[in-house]
C-alpha cells in the first residue's frame, strides 16, 4: 500500500472525532436509565438502617439475604407468580391473534365503514386509561367476572396500540401473495393463518413483548378486580404486602420489585433483535 493510499474505514479505525459526543451522550443517557434499576437490585440486600441511611449509601455495607428470605417465609410468592405468568401469557397471546387479525383486515381488507373502525381505534389511543376504569369496571362486575382470571384479562385482549402496529407492518406486504391465495381459492383465514402470519413475525415478536411487559407491569386493574388474595398478581401481592400499615418495610419491596423485574429484563434481552427489527418495520417513526 503506498503513502498515497486511502486508508479504509473498516475495523480498527477510530471513531469520527464528531461522533464522540454522541457516544457521550448515549452513555450519559443509558446511566441515567440503568441507575435507578441498579439501585434497586443493590438495596434488596441492604437492611433497613442502610436503607433509610442519610446520605444514602451505594454499596451494602453488609449484604443481607434477609429481605427475601422474609418476602418469601411470608407471602404466597409462587401463587402469585404463577397468576403473573398466567395473566401476562394469556394477554400476550389474545392480544397476538385478535390485534393481528384487526390490522389485516384494516390493511388489506376492503368493506363499508373501514374508515371508521380504523378512526375508533385510533381515537381509543387518544382516551386516558383512567377515563375508562370505571366504565370497564362496571362492564365487568355486571358480565359476573370481578374476582377471576377472565375478568383480568378480557378487558386487554386486543390494545389499539397492537392493531396501529399489526396494520402498519401489513401495510407493507406485498398484494400479489394475497392475491394468489385468493386465486388459488384460498379464504380469507386460510390466507391470514397461513400467508400473513409467518410474514410478521418481527412485528408479532414486537407486540408480543410489549403486550407481555405491559400486563406483568400491570398494578391498577388486577388491583380493583381482583377481591381476594389468590387471584392477585406479583405486583399487587408484593405492593400490598410490603407498604401494609402494620408492616411498612421497604426492604421487603425492593426484593419484591427485583423479583418482579428480571423476568421482564430476561424477556426483552432475549427478544431483543425482533424487538428492533419489528419497530423499524412497522413505520413508526
Amino acid at each position: 500500500m503506498t503513502a498515497n493510499t486511502p486508508t479504509p474505514r473498516g475495523s480498527g479505525a477510530a471513531p469520527y472525532q464528531g461522533q464522540r459526543w454522541v457516544y457521550g451522550v448515549l452513555a450519559v443517557g443509558l446511566a441515567v436509565v440503568v441507575a435507578p434499576f441498579a439501585w434497586m437490585i443493590v438495596s434488596s440486600f441492604k437492611n433497613a438502617q442502610e436503607i433509610y441511611a442519610s446520605p444514602p449509601s451505594w454499596l451494602p455495607g453488609s449484604p443481607t439475604m434477609a429481605n427475601y428470605s422474609e418476602l418469601l417465609d411470608k407471602l404466597d410468592i409462587g401463587r402469585f407468580f404463577f397468576n403473573s405468568v398466567f395473566v401476562a401469557l394469556a394477554t400476550t397471546l389474545g392480544n397476538l391473534l385478535f390485534c393481528s387479525m384487526l390490522g389485516y383486515a384494516l390493511a388489506k381488507i376492503e368493506y363499508p365503514g373501514k374508515r371508521v373502525v380504523f378512526g375508533l381505534v385510533m381515537s381509543k389511543l387518544m382516551i386516558p386509561g383512567m377515563a375508562l376504569l370505571v366504565p370497564t369496571f362496571v362492564v365487568v362486575a355486571q358480565l359476573g367476572l370481578v374476582d377471576t382470571y377472565a375478568g383480568i384479562i378480557l378487558p386487554g385482549l386486543a390494545a389499539p396500540m397492537g392493531v396501529f402496529l399489526m396494520r402498519q407492518f401489513i401495510l407493507g406486504l406485498p398484494d400479489d401473495l394475497i392475491d394468489a391465495g385468493r386465486v388459488d381459492g384460498a379464504g380469507e383465514f386460510r390466507i391470514f393463518f397461513q400467508i400473513i402470519l409467518p410474514l410478521c413475525r418481527p412485528a408479532l415478536a414486537t407486540l408480543g413483548i410489549l403486550s407481555f411487559l405491559a400486563s406483568w407491569n400491570s398494578f391498577l386493574w388486577p388491583l380493583v378486580v381482583a377481591q381476594s388474595e389468590d387471584k392477585y398478581t406479583l405486583p399487587v401481592g408484593v405492593a400490598l404486602f410490603a407498604l401494609d400499615h402494620q408492616n411498612q418495610d421497604y426492604g421487603l419491596l425492593l426484593a419484591g420489585s427485583t423479583m418482579l423485574v428480571l423476568p421482564i429484563i430476561a424477556v426483552f434481552v432475549y427478544f431483543q433483535r425482533h424487538f428492533v427489527q419489528g419497530i423499524a418495520t412497522t413505520g413508526l417513526k
